[in-house]
């Protein structure tokens, strides 16, 4: 699992409950997951189709810095399927686990367009590095 993101965990982040708000990850992740997609299939035009079972193992506080992870699980036709976990920084505890984000890739009319991947590329290896 890679993760590529931290988040600072600040007063408008928190729940009633002075936790983290549960929705407010969510949307982290769901950014996250947005990107990661683009970047993977070369291609702005992508939305999420689906997120399966989240489960909360325990929360974070305000000041606490979480780190948000990333991993293939497989590559669809016009697909990408994602696994995230989302850790804190400061208690070292996992706040929660996604096992299954569907990514799907859109052509310009916004309809389901194939994308012709079959593995994790990374920006390294597209990128002709001068020395």
């Amino acid at each position: 699992m890679n993760f590529h993101t931290r988040k600072w965990v600040k007063p408008e982040d928190l729940n009633s409950n002075n936790t983290l708000f549960g929705g407010r990850l969510l949307a982290w992740i769901d950014e996250e997951a947005a990107l990661y997609s683009i970047i993977q299939l070369e291609n702005a035009h992508v939305v999420t189709k689906y997120m399966s079972e989240i489960n909360f193992m325990s929360s974070a506080r305000q000041g606490d810095i979480i780190e948000i992870g990333i991993e293939v699980v497989k590559f669809g036709t016009t697909s990408i399927v994602l696994r995230s976990e989302v850790r804190n920084k400061m208690t070292h505890e996992m706040i929660l686990t996604v096992s299954n984000i569907t990514m799907v890739n859109l052509d310009e009319n916004g309809k389901p367009k194939p994308h012709h991947k079959k593995e994790v590329e990374y920006v390294k290896n597209r990128i002709n590095l001068k020395k």
